[in-house]
């Protein structure tokens, strides 16, 4: 489906934006990159649209070369990018008609469903953030696309208008459109996606299921409650529990950290010695948690990796953007 081997881009001759690009979003899922700005996730996008031509590797989009197959690719990918504008005095009837193909869906049933119908009328130059980032949905979903790239799709939405749009990314999945998406928002790569790639100064550093990429670097739960007293037989007990690492106590204060698993074995626990303390908080690790957590170890191997010498140039720090 989406196939990316080794890419690079070179930007202005001089700097290295995409240093090996390896991905791959199988047919059917939702992909996520994340990354912080200046990790590359943009210029990827380009080259997959085929706006951009690698300097290096090889890439393929449902089967075509994004650059030199684009007449073929074309009609089968929907985008809706942060760099998306149409015309001032275009109305959204007139974009709807402008973009639809034979291919086209209903796109009334689309305005509807995004809460567009009143603004049909509407010229693009009178439209909220938000409504312009709708439509910029329904244009991208209008053909029908196999593949669907979507950077950024909630920015500037309220909660609610949030929510009706990841409904209708899965109705879209469930339906067989593959997504991309792209986003800044740990809730909704958690809520949406089947798998991400984590992006890094041009590199994929890791990717996976969420749940994998906790597993991997956030595995650590926090387990806090009261006890006045505690019995002395209980906190041997949960210090023997599998996946406990510590049990600290300060005062009538109690704290547990350990493996994502000890929640429930904790829980059990406190629930045979009741009763259960009123105060009991769970912490558990999250992607965003898992993001932070992949992004300072690899900055951290990167800095151990670095020869250490005298130059009269300054480094950029590593969460400087660069293009891309």
């Amino acid at each position: 489906m989406l196939a990316l081997n080794n890419i690079e881009v070179v930007y202005d001759g001089v700097i290295l934006v995409l240093k090996g690009v390896s991905l791959n979003a199988e047919e059917g899922h939702i992909t996520t990159l994340l990354g912080a700005n200046g990790a590359g996730k943009t210029t990827t996008v380009e080259c997959i649209q085929g706006l951009r031509k690698p300097d290096g590797g090889r890439l393929r989009v449902l089967g075509f070369d994004p650059v030199t197959q684009a007449e073929q690719l074309r009609p089968l990918v929907g985008s809706q990018l942060q760099s998306s504008a149409l015309p001032d005095r275009l109305r959204v009837a007139e974009a709807l008609d402008l973009f639809s193909t034979s291919r086209a869906r209903d796109g009334g049933e689309l305005l509807e469903q995004f809460g567009l119908t009143q603004r049909r009328r509407s010229v693009f130059s009178s439209l909220s953030g938000g409504e312009r980032q709708r439509l910029f949905l329904v244009l991208a979903l209008l053909n029908r696309p196999r593949l669907v790239i979507l950077d950024e799709l909630t920015q500037g939405l309220d909660p609610a208008a949030r929510r009706n749009v990841w409904a209708a990314i899965r109705q879209l999945n469930d339906e067989g459109t593959t997504v991309l998406l792209v986003t800044h928002e740990m809730d909704e790569a958690e809520a949406l996606c089947d798998r991400v790639a984590v992006m890094r100064a041009g590199h994929v550093i890791d990717a996976g299921a969420p749940a994998d990429l906790v597993e991997r670097h956030a595995s650590t739960a926090v387990i806090r409650f009261s006890m006045p007293d505690p019995p002395a037989q209980l906190l041997d007990q949960v210090r023997r529990l599998d996946g406990v690492r510590e049990v600290a106590r300060s005062g009538a204060r109690i704290t547990v950290r350990g493996h994502r698993r000890i929640v429930a074995h904790v829980c059990a626990a406190l629930v045979r010695w009741e009763p259960v303390p009123a105060d009991l908080a769970i912490s558990q690790p999250g992607l965003e948690d898992a993001l932070l957590g992949l992004l300072n170890g690899d900055q951290e191997e990167q800095a151990a990796a670095v020869p250490q010498h005298h130059s009269s140039c300054r480094p950029l720090h590593p969460l400087h953007s660069q293009p891309g």
